[in-house]
């Protein structure tokens, strides 16, 4: 479903990574491993085509691709549920009543979005990946905020979407009990790269 090829990506204008080449099948899961810095952000919003490579191309059906990352991509003044309408307006889905209530959304639906608990704001962001529609997710430390209860249901969500046919490429530090292979982008790194530190992490 998704096919990456000799794909260099940049921070800066310097490149980061060179050379990386995978794919990730229908039903797979792909876990990207790396040290705090390696450009593992980088790789995905690249793959997402939030910005482009400096090399390289990355293969998928148009519009297939449905992102989420560090930053939940809510709109704040607007409630839970005029959030999701608006995302299925946009992706003219159907699906939000499966978002409701996979992410547990129903008693919060009349709530403003800036009134949410961390946790609460994370799982209505990563709900607009089921809103979508989208068969490939990508995604960056999708669990971040949530407690392990939720962490064991997204982890769920996440296996319901590979089985239905969808795949997923995700940056995580957590186990989430998926059966899928690991990529560690350190063996791309890019030759003369000697920018990283541990401190980059948030910002790749």
């Amino acid at each position: 479903m998704l096919k990456v090829t000799d794909l260099a990506v940049a921070r800066g204008g310097i490149a980061v990574l060179e050379g990386v080449t995978f794919e990730v099948a229908k039903g797979q899961a792909v876990i990207l491993r790396g040290d705090n810095g390696s450009g593992k952000t980088t790789l995905l919003r690249t793959i997402a085509g939030l910005q482009e490579p400096l090399a390289g191309q990355v293969d998928c059906a148009s519009d297939s691709i449905a992102y989420a990352a560090h930053l939940d991509g809510i709109k704040a003044n607007l409630t839970v549920e005029e959030n999701l309408k608006f995302w299925a307006d946009v992706f003219q889905s159907d699906q939000m009543d499966k978002a409701v209530e996979a992410f547990d959304l129903g008693g919060l639906l009349q709530r403003p979005a800036n009134t949410l608990s961390a946790g609460q704001k994370r799982r209505l962001g990563l709900s607009r990946l089921l809103v979508t529609g989208r068969d490939i997710w990508v995604l960056d430390e999708p669990t971040v905020s949530l407690d392990a209860f939720t962490v064991k249901a997204f982890a769920e969500i996440v296996k319901a979407h590979l089985a239905a046919g969808g795949c997923a490429l995700i940056a995580t530090h957590v186990d989430l009990g998926l059966e899928g292979d690991t990529l560690d982008v350190m063996q791309f790194r890019a030759k003369g790269d000697s920018t990283l530190s541990s401190f980059d992490e948030g910002f790749l």
